[in-house]
């Protein structure tokens, strides 16, 4: 199916919201806000001092995490009536991190227009001024609340070479700086917070370092870690020499050549048959 965003059929609008100064919202996303039929929102409380702030007194409705399945057929009887619809998370982009995933799948699901604005979020401005990012990067969001899968997570992500980003609650800063520095090491890392506000705040330096200063920092937090400075290239290695380095750091012959064809993207049996011939 094509979409065709601008036909006049009914749309549903995911329009971003300011992360902390009410003057980062765009021309456009003031004028969606106004025009639409109705606004799903994260809190309306929340959104609802934005739209006073721009005096616009366009219908709520409340849309969470915790009752966003309950609302498609809200949402499908206002589109049916070709009503147009904005979705607004807190603060940012919805879906990223946010609630709303679920009205976007089922606008589509159903073939109605899905238009996202671009505008406000965390993550691009804790990345460029981490000084720790001038490329390609991985924005990982949230790591699970409990500790044991969260640990998990960061085994998963300790090989990746280029810097991620993560979201983080106050209270949990200091137990998921411990972990990063117990699975990734003592990289350089920087901590952004309050982006946008009065209190906004980078703390660069590394893991170690940073864990004595941050006791009782506040407020939205963005962690950027340093991708992997460790990762070994094997391009002017031969498979041979390759498994032979896994054999020298202790490895067994067949649990290096199962390493070897991982990092090489190959099957075991090639990664075999090649290790074998004489």
């Amino acid at each position: 199916m094509i979409q065709k965003s601008y036909d006049g059929t009914p749309t549903l609008y995911i329009v971003p919201t300011p992360i902390g100064n009410l003057e980062d919202i765009t021309i456009r996303a003031l004028n969606i806000l106004k025009e639409v039929d109705v606004i799903f929102a994260e809190d309306t409380r929340t959104t609802k001092q934005l739209l006073n702030h721009y005096n616009i007194t366009n219908k709520l409705v409340a849309s969470h995490l915790y009752n966003e399945t309950q609302n498609e057929e809200k949402e499908l009887k206002y589109l049916k009536e070709n009503k147009n619809i904005a979705i607004v998370s807190d603060r940012g982009t919805p879906v990223i991190s946010d609630p709303g995933y679920i009205l976007v799948k089922t606008a589509i699901e159903n073939n109605y227009n899905v238009v996202c604005l671009p505008g406000p979020t965390a993550v691009i401005p804790a990345l460029v001024m981490s000084g720790l990012s001038g490329g390609p990067f991985m924005f990982y969001g949230f790591l699970n609340s409990k500790e044991s899968k969260r640990k998990k997570e960061l085994e998963t992500l300790k090989s990746i070479t280029y810097p991620i980003a993560f979201y983080e609650a106050p209270h949990r800063l200091i137990k998921t700086l411990n972990n990063i520095y117990e699975i990734f090491g003592n990289r350089k890392i920087a901590i952004v917070r309050e982006i946008s506000k009065k209190y906004e705040e980078v703390i660069r330096g590394t893991v170690e370092n940073i864990l004595k200063t941050v006791e009782n920092l506040k407020g939205e937090i963005v962690i950027v870690v340093e991708g992997n400075q460790e990762i070994k290239t094997f391009d002017n290695l031969s498979i041979k020499e390759h498994v032979n380095l896994y054999i020298e750091d202790g490895l067994t012959t067949n649990e290096a050549i199962k390493k070897v064809a991982k990092e090489r993207s190959v099957s075991k049996s090639e990664i075999y048959s090649e290790y074998h011939k004489n």
